[in-house]
């Protein structure tokens, strides 16, 4: 899906994901880890001016997604929002909607 190394990536953080991240203690780190699996969920990137998906990650046991935009022409990924799963809209593996 990248197309370039991840240590020559910039990944940026719009303030609402930074926001979140601190509300549900995810760490930048552990996002870094789950852009690096590439765990792509959906991707929405017919529905948008850039390619855009959705990314599964984990904060030990717990689940959590990452939306991201992507600009390959400025190499950088930018993460829209991070947040906690609602099971009850999510199936058990938090890959699949209800």
């Amino acid at each position: 899906m990248y197309n370039l190394f991840m240590d020559e990536l910039k990944i940026l953080f719009r303030v609402h994901a930074v926001q979140r991240m601190f509300e549900r203690k995810i760490s930048a780190g552990k996002v870094r880890k789950a852009l690096e699996a590439e765990d792509v969920i959906e991707d929405y990137s017919s529905e948008m001016p850039k390619p855009s998906r959705l990314i599964l990650g984990f904060q030990g046991k717990h689940p959590f997604h990452v939306v991201t935009s992507e600009n390959p022409e400025l190499n950088s990924i930018t993460v829209v929002t991070v947040y906690a799963p609602d099971p009850n809209k999510w199936k058990k593996d938090f890959r699949s909607r209800r």
